[in-house]
């Protein structure tokens, strides 16, 4: 049985949790040579590398405008993460892929967070961290990538 007034404390320690892995993720990056990766780029460049061609699908895997979209690719692209170019079947749609950059950003990312999870796991046991993924699998079901968090943080849309 839970103690009452501690409703709370659940999703401000997961997002504690979140927030410190994220923090100590970029820097790394940094390190890794690439200190102007902001957290929300990974969830741009999950979404393109998993399908997202266009603004428009973009907007929709992350759960933002299409002008937001567009700003994020934009960027992206300034900082030579992808590269965008003409739709040949049709010019008015202009598409997206990830540069070699891109891949190596989310390659460096992957490192990062297998270095972290084992310090993490070093830090607080094995068993513990096990548990504690298999407690928040039975909460959140499969462990998928969202990439509709960062519309879903900033208030956007809802995607379900």
């Amino acid at each position: 049985m839970t103690e009452s007034g501690r409703g709370h404390e659940l999703p401000v320690l997961l997002v504690a949790g979140y927030r410190m892995i994220i923090d100590e993720l970029h820097r790394r990056l940094a390190e890794r040579g690439f200190p102007d990766a902001r957290p929300a780029d990974g969830y741009a460049l999950q979404a393109i590398s998993a399908g997202a061609g266009s603004a428009v699908e973009l907007a929709a895997a992350l759960a933002v405008s299409k002008q937001a979209a567009g700003k994020t690719l934009e960027q992206l692209g300034q900082r030579g993460y992808l590269k965008r170019a003409i739709d040949p079947a049709d010019g008015r749609r202009r598409t997206v892929t990830l540069t070699s950059r891109g891949h190596d950003l989310l390659a460096a990312s992957a490192e990062a967070f297998d270095e972290i999870h084992r310090e993490v796991a070093d830090r607080i046991g094995d068993r513990a961290l096990a548990g504690v993924e298999r407690a928040l699998r039975g909460l959140t079901g499969d462990p998928v990538i969202r990439t509709d968090t960062i519309g879903w943080l900033g208030g956007g849309p809802r995607i379900h």
